[in-house]
């Protein structure tokens, strides 16, 4: 079988029609380079170029296959450049795991950035819950994921990425649509809509923590899972929620939001968390990127 190195001195020839100009674009010398032409020849069994002391012309055999070697020749010169692209991370496939929240306003970012920033790398989304996350995470479905702390896995890396305060989501109609702002007190025996404690376990906590502490017992009129679902049952005037900021980017009609005034001021935390021995080369420059994206 014939070697790509004389694919490569035939097409030079077969384009330039002259052997001296073949060889110094190929920055080689004229005898390695009609040697490894009569060589190929040998190999197909066809005379691939005429030769004479003057000129240099292609056969209609030849002809017919510069059309493919050049063919192979590009392809063979995108593979290696693909290949060097993807070790160093410039290209390749990255599947990115995020909570529902997030998906409202971070990973649009992050899509948006890295199709500027990083546009030969594919995006892979999944919507799930955290601990689906780090059960992804673990298996390898996904690479890199926005999930709720803690994520107690030695397996991982892990760094927040951001803190963000919560808000108070009015229904139609509220009584307390006037007040500015709203304090921990204000839901003591009020009617709220609270996260269920398995399937929004981080959210549940994280309330369920900031009223015991404020001595604070809300009238829990249903539990949820999904933020979403939440403020729907808002709008439906079910009763108020609790909602981190970002989830003020759904624009329900009708549905107010008021700040709430907590002690930390910030208190959701999102972390990026991956696998300490993923090979995946483009994750570095998509972690890079995610990191900059929320900073």
């Amino acid at each position: 079988m014939f070697e790509l190195s004389q694919l490569r001195c035939f097409v030079a020839a077969g384009e330039e029609l002259h052997f001296g100009r073949a060889a110094a674009r190929l920055n080689m010398t004229q005898s390695p380079l009609s040697r490894q032409i009569q060589l190929l020849e040998r190999i197909l069994d066809v005379t691939l170029l005429e030769r004479t002391s003057r000129t240099v012309a292609l056969t209609p055999a030849g002809r017919l296959f510069m059309v493919e070697a050049k063919r192979i020749v590009r392809l063979s010169e995108s593979a290696a450049l693909a290949a060097r692209r993807v070790a160093k991370g410039d290209e390749g496939r990255v599947a990115i795991g995020f909570t529902a929240v997030s998906g409202y306003t971070l990973v649009p970012q992050v899509v948006a950035q890295a199709r500027m920033a990083l546009p030969n790398i594919q995006l892979e989304l999944h919507e799930m819950v955290t601990t689906d996350q780090v059960e992804a995470l673990l298996t390898g479905l996904i690479d890199i994921a926005f999930v709720r702390p803690p994520v107690d896995r030695h397996e991982f890396e892990t760094m927040a990425v951001r803190h963000e305060p919560l808000v108070v989501a009015l229904p139609p109609g509220d009584a307390r649509a006037g007040q500015a702002d709203f304090t921990l007190a204000d839901f003591d025996a009020a009617p709220i809509i609270m996260y269920a404690r398995r399937g929004a376990g981080y959210f549940h906590g994280l309330l369920a923590g900031l009223f015991d502490g404020a001595g604070v017992t809300p009238d829990y009129v249903q539990h949820v899972t999904q933020i979403h679902s939440m403020l729907g049952l808002v709008h439906a005037g079910l009763a108020a929620a609790i909602v981190p900021e970002s989830a003020t980017g759904l624009h329900l009609l009708d549905v107010q939001f008021r700040p709430l005034v907590t002690d930390p001021p910030q208190p959701v935390e999102l972390h990026l968390a991956w696998r300490r021995d993923n090979a995946n080369p483009a994750l570095d420059p998509m972690r890079r990127l995610c990191a900059d994206v929320v900073a």
